[in-house]
């Protein structure tokens, strides 16, 4: 019996309207984001604002998805992928066992952190990497907090309108 790796969703026929309203939202949602905040250049930090749009648009019941786990964890994310970025190392583009080690240290440290507090939310572990390997700038904190602030709030105001898609 031949598999196939492509598996369509059984709720797709009965919801497609939910996955292609959902999915276009969530372009724009993002393409406002891009075109409002000038961190084109950060694509280590943009990746995990696109994780973030992920959960809002497509696992909207999902208890990463509410303010609280959002915007804290991308807090926590900034915080230490920037302490992690202060310990002296070489840069990460030279792929040292130090540089490593930072990044690696700073993943960890944001994962420990959100799971003591309750703020759990998966991207923005990607977003203390990110700091870490870029290191922490003002434009790229407000970027982030900014972006956090819109999801939270379109997450807030349209919950009720979002079916979780997983």
């Amino acid at each position: 019996m031949k598999r196939s790796l492509i598996k369509i969703d059984k709720e797709f026929k009965k919801f497609w309207k939910n996955y292609v309203f959902q999915s276009i939202f969530a372009t724009i949602v993002i393409f406002i984001i891009l075109l409002s905040l000038s961190i084109r250049d950060d694509a280590v930090i943009i990746a995990s604002l696109g994780a973030t749009t992920f959960i809002v648009f497509a696992m909207p019941k999902d208890i990463s998805a509410k303010t609280r786990h959002i915007i804290g964890g991308h807090i926590v994310g900034l915080i230490c992928g920037a302490l992690c970025a202060m310990i002296p190392h070489p840069a990460f583009l030279h792929h040292t066992i130090a540089s490593s080690i930072v990044c690696a240290l700073a993943v960890g440290l944001s994962i420990f952190i959100m799971v003591v507090i309750n703020t759990e939310h998966p991207p923005a572990a990607g977003t203390a990497l990110g700091v870490a390997i870029q290191g922490l700038s003002l434009n790229i904190a407000i970027a982030v907090i900014a972006s956090a602030a819109i999801l939270s709030l379109i997450h807030h105001f349209f919950k009720n309108r979002l079916k979780d898609l997983t």
